[in-house]
C-alpha cells in the first residue's frame, strides 16, 4: 500500500427513507464534524454531505432541498420510487463517485456513530480503498435481535458467504473501489457480500453503536429475514446442495424402512400404523415444498437477473457541482420546486 499524499474530498452518503423526524439533528451533528475536519485539514473544503431520497411519503425531500439552499456542500438526490435500502445506497455512490476521491455511507438515523468519521479517512490516507466500521458489541440490540444476527452471521460463513462479522453498511470506499463495485451487474444488491468480493486491501474501525434518535425502524422482523435470505441465496448454491444432501438421507432412510416393512409381513407381525403414516406424509410433504420454495428463489432470482432492469432511477439532483454520466440508470431531471 502507499500512503497517500493528497488530502481527499469526502462525500457523505445518507440514503434516506421517510426520515423526517431526525433528519435535521443528522446533518447539524454531520456538518459540525465535517467543518472540524476541514479546519484539521484531514479532507478538502468542498467535501459534501449527499441525502438519497428513496422514494419518501413524508416531508423528506422537502427538508433535503430547505438544508440544500442553506448549506453549498449538501447535495440531495431524488429517486423516482422506492427502491430499497441498498439500491439507495448504490444511487448514492454512483452520483458521489463523480465528484468525490473517498466515500462514506451511513444511516440516516443517527446509530451509526459518525465520530468515527475522521479515524475512516486516516485509514484512508494510510492506503486502504475499503475502511469498515464494526460495531463492538451488540449490548443495544434485544436478546432476540442480537441472538439472530450472530446466528446469521454463522450460517452465512457456512454456507460460503464472505460477511465482515458485526458490519453493517457503515463504510469508507475510495473512488477507485466504487467504480469496481459499479461493475457487478448483479440486480439482487447485497452489499455486506459484495464489498469484500473486490479484494481491495482494506481496515476496519470499531464503534459503539447507538440508538435510533428518532423516528420508526425501516427494518422490522419481516424486511430482517427477507433481508438475510436474499443475502445468503444471492451469494451461495449451499442450499440447493443442502436440500439434495437431505433428501439422499431421506432416501435412505425410506429405503431402511422398506426393508423392515418387508420383514415385518414376512414373520406376521405387520400391523396398521396411522400414526406412522401421518408423520411421514407430513414430514415429506414439509420437506418437499421447502425444497420447491428454495429452488423458486433461485429461479425468481435468474427471472430478476436476465430482464436487466435498472437497480435504481434518479429522479432529480439538487446542488450537484460535477455533470458526468451516471452509471447503470438513467436520468431524468424536474423542477427543483417537487
Amino acid at each position: 500500500m502507499i500512503v497517500r499524499q493528497k488530502v481527499p474530498r469526502l462525500g457523505l452518503i445518507l440514503p434516506a427513507y421517510n426520515e423526517e423526524e431526525v433528519l435535521k439533528t443528522t446533518l447539524t451533528k454531520l456538518k459540525i464534524i465535517r467543518s472540524e475536519m476541514i479546519k484539521k485539514g484531514s479532507i478538502q473544503p468542498d467535501s459534501f454531505i449527499m441525502i438519497v431520497d428513496d422514494g419518501s411519503k413524508d416531508r423528506t425531500w422537502a427538508l433535503i432541498n430547505e438544508y440544500e439552499s442553506e448549506a453549498d456542500q449538501i447535495i440531495g438526490v431524488k429517486l423516482s420510487r422506492n427502491f430499497g435500502h441498498q439500491p439507495a445506497l448504490l444511487a448514492g455512490m454512483s452520483e458521489a463517485s463523480k465528484m468525490a476521491d473517498a466515500m462514506i455511507t451511513l444511516d440516516a438515523d443517527l446509530q451509526d456513530n459518525p465520530e468515527i468519521i475522521e479515524q475512516m479517512v486516516n485509514k484512508y490516507n494510510q492506503g486502504y480503498e475499503i475502511v469498515y466500521a464494526v460495531r463492538s458489541s451488540r449490548k443495544t440490540d434485544t436478546w432476540f435481535k442480537r441472538n439472530t444476527a450472530l446466528a446469521f452471521y454463522k450460517i452465512a460463513g457456512w454456507l460460503g458467504v464472505d460477511l465482515v462479522p458485526n458490519h453493517a453498511d457503515f463504510r469508507l470506499m475510495s473512488r477507485t473501489s466504487v467504480k469496481a463495485l459499479m461493475k457487478m451487474p448483479e440486480r439482487n444488491v447485497f452489499l455486506r457480500a459484495m464489498v469484500p468480493l473486490l479484494g481491495y486491501p482494506s481496515a476496519e474501525v470499531t464503534y459503539e453503536r447507538g440508538t435510533r434518535q428518532a423516528g420508526s425502524t425501516k427494518y422490522p422482523l419481516k424486511k430482517m429475514l427477507t433481508f438475510a435470505v436474499d443475502g445468503i441465496t444471492s451469494f451461495s448454491v449451499k442450499p440447493i446442495r443442502f436440500l439434495f444432501d437431505l433428501g439422499v438421507l431421506i432416501v435412505g432412510i425410506a429405503g431402511v424402512e422398506i426393508i423392515y416393512t418387508l420383514i415385518a409381513k414376512m414373520l406376521g407381525h405387520a400391523q396398521a400404523g396411522w400414526s406412522s403414516l401421518m408423520v411421514s406424509i407430513w414430514l415429506l410433504g414439509g420437506i418437499n415444498l421447502m425444497a420447491i420454495g428454495v429452488v423458486g428463489i433461485y429461479i425468481g432470482k435468474i427471472f430478476t437477473e436476465v430482464k436487466q432492469r435498472p437497480r435504481f432511477q434518479i429522479e432529480n439532483v439538487t446542488g450537484e457541482k460535477t455533470p458526468g454520466p451516471v452509471s447503470d440508470v438513467s436520468t431524468y431531471k424536474k423542477a427543483s420546486s417537487e
